[in-house]
């Protein structure tokens, strides 16, 4: 294929994730939202595992739905969420991709690391100076509630898409 349909497919891809993490985010604020989240869309922060497009789809999915959820006062983080809560989806997103080829009986246990890790750290940090509470609490909420999501509904994902070959290609 040519350089130009590559960045077409590319960009396609991006949007698509960027729109599933949108809508899955928003349609279940606002527990989307608290202190103790369950966020659905962070299973497909496993993406980066199979394509480069989920690092900027993941990225622009989070900005938008925590800037809406700002907008419709769901997201009581504010503007901390917009711009830590989606470089922590950023961060995380490169660091599952460079974790991709690191499995265990065929299952990527550490790249699940990259979100718990930084969304407990960073959006734990901003729960905690929202609700004024202790760090430590957030975090644990937090991370709980990302390890919960990323294990129940991301393996569960990664392992469906693995066997469907959809993002097999020689790029990847």
């Amino acid at each position: 294929m040519n350089k130009r349909h590559d960045k077409l497919v590319f960009m396609a891809v991006s949007g698509v994730i960027a729109a599933l993490y949108t809508v899955v985010t928003l349609a279940l604020a606002p527990l989307s939202f608290a202190n103790v989240q369950f966020r659905a869309s962070e299973a497909l922060t496993l993406l980066p595992l199979f394509t480069p497009a989920a690092i900027p789809g993941l990225t622009i999915g989070c900005i938008i739905s925590n800037a809406v959820g700002v907008a419709t006062g769901s997201n009581i983080a504010g503007w901390l969420d917009v711009i830590f809560g989606s470089a922590a989806t950023l961060i995380a997103a490169i660091l599952t991709r460079l974790l991709r080829k690191i499995e265990w009986k065929g299952i990527p246990f550490l790249a699940i690391l990259p979100p718990v890790v930084l969304n407990a750290l960073i959006v734990g940090g901003e729960l905690a100076v929202v609700y004024e509470l202790p760090f430590w609490l957030c975090a644990l909420e937090v991370g709980a509630g990302e390890l919960g999501v990323c294990v129940i509904l991301g393996i569960p994902l990664v392992l469906a898409l693995k066997k469907t070959k959809f993002f097999e290609s020689k790029n990847n």
